[in-house]
């Protein structure tokens, strides 16, 4: 990577994108054999720092970090000094002084990674900044839909749900693009974000033409947190309209992959037997979060003194 920081897919070439994926392989391998320690991390000290809540990227980087030897503290914004009044750039330039080596940021607001990044000189993650990007998430995607189907450039790509809130669908869109796939977002004309013409994907409000001969197929959760007002009538009548079924699946790719960032809410955008079936790997991209992780630590932690 030509940068000290990962704060977005947008801005990465497509050597970079490829270049994390495989230093990810061996990582994965170490995870299914079992024997998870390794000192790649040995003196290196990994804060995660989220003023909002999150289970599984949170955790995924906590046993990433602890996996390969490193120090790992959990800042949660709830019950740290940002609740006195702290700035964003004070909290980093304090953790900065604690010489601390990779900073991992979810913040609700777009754009908050870019700002502390330019202000400390460890390496900044970014996992999650309000409606913008949310890259590992992305990766961890990428890399699943590469396990299982090789090289992804020209596959289509259908991803359902509410685009509008999602900064996985941005991350994907980004980084899918610069793969080579070919990506269809789909969703009530409600969940769709301003400008998303700009985007490198098709767009499309028709479930059936969505899905036709899709090679993959993630949904996304309805975001209600950071809704205002109802974008639909009824949970129920999204389900109908935009629900991710067997029956709906007999248009899509013989072996349509079936993926969710999660958490998953059954039988709204997928019913259980859709998340549950052989094609389903969405557990498998939990485990392929972790290698992830594990490989962006080692590659940031351990960068040369100097890049920027």
């Amino acid at each position: 990577m030509k940068n000290k920081d990962l704060l977005g897919l947008k801005d990465l070439s497509a050597a970079e994108i490829t270049s994390i994926l495989d230093a990810a392989i061996p990582f994965k391998a170490l995870l299914e054999k079992g024997d998870k320690k390794t000192n790649h991390l040995s003196g290196k000290s990994i804060v995660s720092l989220f003023y909002e809540n999150s289970t599984r990227t949170r955790v995924s980087f906590e046993a990433a970090a602890k996996f390969m030897g490193g120090a790992f503290m959990s800042i949660q914004a709830a019950t740290s000094s940002i609740q006195k009044g702290e700035t964003l750039v004070d909290t980093g330039k304090n953790l900065d002084a604690m010489k601390t080596d990779v900073i991992i940021l979810r913040h609700p607001t777009a754009g908050a990674p870019h700002l502390l990044a330019g202000n400390v000189k460890a390496s900044v993650i970014n996992a999650g900044d309000g409606m913008n990007e949310h890259p590992t998430q992305a990766l961890l995607d990428i890399f699943t839909m590469r396990e299982k189907l090789g090289n992804i450039k020209g596959k289509k790509v259908t991803i359902v749900g509410d685009i509008a809130f999602s900064r996985v669908a941005r991350s994907n869109i980004w980084g899918l693009n610069k793969l080579g796939a070919n990506v269809t977002v789909c969703a009530p004309k409600s969940l769709l974000p301003k400008g998303i013409e700009k985007f490198p994907c098709d767009t499309t409000i028709d479930i059936e033409s969505a899905l036709k001969n899709a090679d993959i197929v993630m949904g996304l959760r309805i975001q209600t947190e950071r809704q205002q007002g109802a974008p639909f009538p009824t949970i129920s009548e999204y389900a109908a309209h935009f629900g991710v079924s067997e029956s709906r699946l007999k248009i899509a790719s013989k072996n349509v992959i079936i993926m969710h960032p999660g958490p998953v809410n059954r039988g709204v955008e997928m019913t259980s037997s859709v998340i549950d079936s052989a094609n389903s790997v969405i557990l498998q991209q939990v485990t392929n979060g972790v290698a992830i992780r594990m490989a962006l630590l080692d590659i940031l932690a351990n960068r040369k003194e100097g890049k920027k």
